[in-house]
């Protein structure tokens, strides 16, 4: 859900940065439907980036300008690049409000985030989308987001230490899903939820008639999951990894599935009963979607479906999308699929 209005450039260029991972996706929209023309992966050394938080500027930026001359794109003069912050400092939440034009509509917001929003007003950037432009009625359904303007301008101080001038700065929550919709149109009724593992937090968004309408943070990453397989199992730091990038199921990582699983299962549940209580709704979570390099661990898809006794499956940013000849070159599809739901999703909105 792109908050920024589209214009007609041809090329954007997802810039994904996370805590283990830098990816690069870039999407031609010249045709008739966007295609996948180039992706990008870089790693980052342990601890440069922590709990959200970049301890090291230098090796980032560099690692942020090595996936963009990956992926043929030079910082330098470069237009079409979008990016984007999450977090705890990012709040989203579905409102309503009495039924105005847009732009008293734009007057009303700050007072009403007041009412919402649990940041001080004159540290946060406000956006909100109307949800429901065409209905009748007293009410409507508003979209609100803030962030706290000190994220955002720690996100735009590293991409200028990298000679990047971003033309978009988006929320991991919209651009998860872009991908999303364009790739699992059959998500986009009733009350779904889309669960990103990445390296240190895993995200969960709930989706509601396909409108992204509550997001939570659970403090669990495949890092931990590492962690646990070298403490508590005592495997060694390449047994480990090898575990949690390989295809098949093993006693060690059952084991500590059986308890990670349980976190991100009460994170989904929680999320889901505070909608519930939130909007007076007894409407239930039909399905859960998984994204991020965790979901490919083997056996979370198991644990999360045994424990919260819906339908899991692992989502895929390349279900439905156009790639490229080449644009993938010598990566395993199946492996860095999940990886992409992000990049892919900043890459799908189209940038002036």
């Amino acid at each position: 859900m792109a908050m920024a209005r589209f214009g007609r450039k041809k090329t954007t260029v997802g810039l994904d940065i996370g805590s283990g991972l830098v990816k690069v996706a870039v999407i031609d929209h010249s045709r008739s439907v966007p295609e996948l023309t180039k992706v990008a992966i870089t790693p980052l050394l342990a601890d440069a980036i922590v709990e959200g938080e970049i301890m090291d500027p230098g090796i980032v930026a560099e690692a942020v300008r090595n996936a963009l001359d990956q992926a043929g794109v030079k910082p330098k003069g470069a237009k079409g690049i979008v990016t984007a912050v999450g977090g705890r400092d990012v709040i989203i939440k579905k409102i309503q409000i009495e039924r105005v034009k847009e732009q008293q509509a734009r007057e009303l917001m700050r007072w009403e985030a007041e009412q919402h929003v649990p940041f001080d007003m004159e540290s946060v950037e406000l956006d909100f989308q109307i949800l429901d432009p065409e209905a009748e009625g007293l009410e409507m359904s508003v979209l609100l987001v803030a962030a706290k303007r000190e994220l955002i301008e720690a996100k735009m101080r590293l991409l200028t230490d990298a000679g990047i001038h971003p033309a978009a700065v988006d929320v991991d929550a919209f651009a998860l899903h872009n991908a999303f919709e364009v790739n699992h149109p059959a998500a986009m009724s009733g009350v779904v939820a889309l669960v990103n593992v990445g390296h240190e937090m895993t995200n969960i968004n709930i989706l509601d008639e396909g409108v992204p309408i509550l997001t939570r943070d659970v403090a669990l990453g495949t890092r931990r999951l590492r962690e646990d397989l070298q403490r508590d199992r005592g495997l060694g730091a390449e047994e480990a990894d090898a575990l949690l990038q390989g295809y098949d199921r093993s006693a060690h990582l059952d084991a500590v599935l059986e308890t990670r699983g349980e976190e991100i299962a009460v994170g989904i549940e929680r999320a889901a009963a505070f909608l519930a209580s939130a909007s007076r709704s007894a409407a239930q979570i039909r399905g859960v979607y998984t994204s991020g390099g965790g979901a490919r661990i083997p056996g979370l898809t198991e644990a999360l479906s045994a424990r919260l006794r819906i339908t899991v499956e692992q989502a895929n940013p390349l279900a439905n999308l156009k790639v490229r000849d080449g644009a993938l070159e010598s990566l395993v599809t199946d492996e860095i699929a999940p990886l992409l739901m992000l990049p892919i999703g900043l890459a799908l909105r189209k940038v002036a």
